[in-house]
């Protein structure tokens, strides 16, 4: 169910396996928050607006080469952020280079190269552990082999701080006082965390601080997110699996004793379908699951889901400028620590990247948001806060691009409103479980749920979120979905196999 970039991973990666696949997504189209639409000429991306995993052994590579499918055209970021702190001094370059970012760090960060140190300790442990597919929290015997056969020595020590937040590696490096560190800490960890350096896990945040640089990367997609999405639609149809569009699930059955589960819902034109399935993967919020399962939902995993936080939402202000208005040599992803709505994520296009005419450029600048308030109210409140918004995030963007009211050519607001209408997640929530060091790895949701057959994946699901984040939540899935039917599901990685 849902036809984001972790559904149609998981769909694609059982379907060429042999089994029958049915992808049921409620929206027109697939993507999801990594989806894409149009506005006359301008193509914007509706969330994510980078993608990692493209690389050697990253995710996204290991999953098309398995699909035989080509990936999508994609140029490495470089830099992969540049982050304004609005304090009067230079923005921090985040170079892919990892010798230039050492420089530019020890420049902007005077006295923190152990915290680095650290950091990328940490995350070359990380990076090997998860290249044996652990499976995370173990929920069985073979789920627990899994994680095991997967543990280095290095995962050994560093998982001494399992309980540790990026905050505490920063003191325990000595630099803890490094206010402006911590900004800057507290700017990058939001993006993919969905919390601050004082609460988020540390051995969730040292990858995250390390993946822009070689042999890792983020990148830009060519044409739009959309091809992402597109290339995997490509790979489940490849293996004779079926995506149906403007298909919403409404209810799900737990099979009984001479039955399948049963998933009902709506069609096109407003007509009923009924589904059946031997096994349903969820990629929606797992908050999602007491709707649609009621009183088959066990008490416990009732309780447990009812007590998880709420994700962000988010304001995403979507506009169009003249390409000569921008910055010389402006960076496509930067970020500014604002004050009202708040810190900004901008992505700009890049010349001939298909998502403007020749000489302009679209402007997408995001904001996290607690998304239950802009449920609240008349349509008259409401539009007031998104003027009120629309003119914050403008007057950001006038400190950071130098652009002024007359630059633009396209704008619009999107609000959590728009998000639920999108993507069907309750209240708009565009982000997972804050990655907490007791929410993340061996403390967060599992995959495998209490009922037998039936399985989540996507953002609540380790490793969290992101296009690479989901998509190996999903793999993880399969092959413990496949492991019970007495199959395995083993995808090739060039640095183990060399």
């Amino acid at each position: 169910m849902g036809a984001g970039i972790a559904g149609l991973t998981a769909a694609s990666l059982l379907a060429k396996q042999g089994l029958r696949v049915e992808l049921l997504e409620a929206h027109h189209q697939s993507g999801g928050c990594a989806g894409t639409f149009r506005r006359g000429s301008y193509v914007f991306d509706v969330g994510a607006t980078q993608v990692a995993g493209l690389e050697a052994g990253g995710i996204h590579q290991r999953l098309f080469q398995h699909l035989n499918v080509a990936p999508p055209a994609a140029e490495p970021l470089d830099p992969g952020c540049v982050v304004d702190l609005a304090d009067g001094r230079a923005p921090v370059r985040i170079h892919r280079d990892p010798e230039r970012w050492r420089q530019e760090r020890q420049r902007q960060f005077p006295g923190s190269e152990s915290f680095w140190r650290l950091c990328e300790a940490i995350h070359q442990a990380n990076w090997g552990f998860a290249a044996r597919d652990p499976v995370l929290p173990p929920r069985s015997w073979w789920d627990l082999g899994q994680l095991l056969g997967a543990l280095s020595a290095g995962n050994l020590l560093s998982g001494l701080l399992t309980t540790a937040s990026i905050a505490d590696l920063q003191n325990l490096s000595g630099c803890g006082d490094d206010r402006r560190l911590r900004r800057f800490l507290d700017l990058q960890l939001r993006l993919y965390s969905q919390e601050p350096a004082a609460r988020t896990a540390a051995l969730y945040g040292a990858t995250v601080l390390s993946m822009v640089q070689e042999p890792l990367g983020l990148w830009h997609l060519q044409g739009s997110m959309q091809t992402l999405a597109a290339a995997l639609e490509q790979g489940l149809a490849q293996a004779g699996g079926r995506l149906r569009l403007r298909h919403r699930v409404q209810r799900i059955e737990a099979p009984g004793k001479d039955r399948a589960w049963s998933l009902h819902g709506e069609a096109p034109g407003q007509r009923p379908f009924v589904l059946e399935a031997d096994d349903v993967i969820v990629t929606l919020p797992p908050q999602s699951l007491p709707a649609l399962l009621g009183g088959q939902l066990p008490s416990g995993y009732r309780q447990r889901l009812a007590q998880l936080p709420e994700p962000s939402g988010a304001l995403v202000f979507y506009g169009a400028v003249a390409r000569d208005q921008l910055p010389p040599d402006c960076a496509s992803h930067l970020q500014l620590d604002w004050g009202d709505p708040g810190p900004l994520f901008v992505s700009i296009s890049q010349e001939g990247d298909g998502r403007a005419p020749a000489g302009q450029a679209t402007v997408i600048a995001s904001v996290f948001t607690p998304a239950r308030p802009w449920f609240e109210g008349d349509e008259a409140g409401y539009q007031a806060r998104k003027q009120s918004a629309i003119a914050g995030i403008q007057a950001g963007l006038g400190q950071l691009l130098g652009l002024g009211p007359e630059a633009w050519r396209h704008q619009e607001l999107a609000t959590p409103r728009g998000f639920a209408g999108w993507t069907g997640r309750p209240w708009g929530w565009v982000g997972g479980l804050g990655q907490q060091p007791l929410r993340f790895g061996p403390f967060g949701l599992a995959s495998r749920t209490p009922i037998p057959g039936l399985w989540l994946c996507g953002d609540s699901i380790h490793p969290g979120e992101g296009t690479a984040g989901v998509s190996l939540s999903a793999l993880m899935a399969c092959r413990q979905l496949l492991q019970r039917q007495g199959r395995a599901l083993q995808l090739d990685h060039p640095i183990l196999n060399t």
